[in-house]
């Protein structure tokens, strides 16, 4: 690690796309497994299987990365501006490629209108990460950052429980109390800390401003989204009420699996 750690501050633009082609590499390798036939049927839930199968990936990896990084340096925490290890360095280098290649398939496969608030979504966290790993600052940060993808594995089991119409089963039943516990303790807290951690150290703090604006464009989709989820999955009152929360509603769907 100790000799890989300077190739990828030397060039940290290549890494990532050496890491987003590795992401797309997962991508061919997951269309292998099998699809339910019901997924099968339909062109636009088969390219939304697929995509968030390798979402999957990123958010199993990533955020048990991220917990690691934290609790066995837990300077990780407290010091988000400056300190940083050489695996959570490679922790946002990876992330960042899948978050390129991610864009990369709603752009190249047709869905950049439908989902350009998730696009927005990319563009902030690629920035922001891109900047981290040319200036070797916010490194920690961007790893706390990561929390979220924690709760991003049962956002990702949710929508794909409602592609595969799973809806009434068991699983999807303790699926979403998880999701719901995973959302508050790791996304919401997350952003809290986070936004709490700017406005604390605004005066001192590199581009101080930039960040905060950032968070906060974050924070009020995330609010959103949380609504959405909480009225689809605890408050829904009639079938229109789950179709626009549902399977058939692509934009927030597709944010939550982020």
């Amino acid at each position: 690690m100790d000799a890989l750690l300077p190739v990828l501050k030397s060039h940290p633009g290549p890494s990532v796309l050496v890491c987003s082609l590795l992401f797309r590499v997962v991508h061919q390798l997951l269309q292998r497994l099998p699809v339910p036939k019901v997924v099968k049927q339909n062109e636009l839930h088969s390219w939304k299987w697929r995509n968030l199968s390798v979402s999957m990936v990123h958010s199993l990896l990533t955020g048990a990365w991220a917990l690691i990084c934290v609790v066995v340096w837990p300077e990780t925490l407290r010091n988000l501006h400056s300190y940083h290890t050489p695996l959570s360095y490679l922790l946002v280098c990876v992330s960042t490629g899948y978050f390129v290649q991610d864009a990369g398939d709603i752009i190249l496969t047709g869905h950049a209108r439908a989902s350009w608030e998730f696009l927005l979504h990319h563009a902030l966290v690629i920035w922001c990460f891109l900047y981290t790993l040319y200036t070797e600052i916010y490194v920690a940060g961007a790893v706390v950052a990561l929390f979220v993808e924690v709760n991003s594995v049962t956002l990702h089991m949710r929508l794909m429980l409602k592609l595969a119409g799973a809806q009434s089963s068991s699983v999807y039943y303790i699926n979403k109390f998880a999701n719901l516990l995973t959302y508050v303790a790791f996304r919401l807290s997350t952003q809290f800390y986070l936004t709490w951690y700017i406005v604390h150290n605004y005066t001192w703090l590199d581009h101080g401003g930039y960040f905060l604006v950032s968070m906060m464009v974050m924070n009020i989709m995330i609010l959103i989204y949380f609504y959405r989820l909480l009225r689809a999955d605890f408050f829904s009152r009639s079938k229109s009420s789950m179709g626009q929360n549902g399977t058939h509603n692509n934009n927030s769907q597709k944010f939550l699996s982020d």
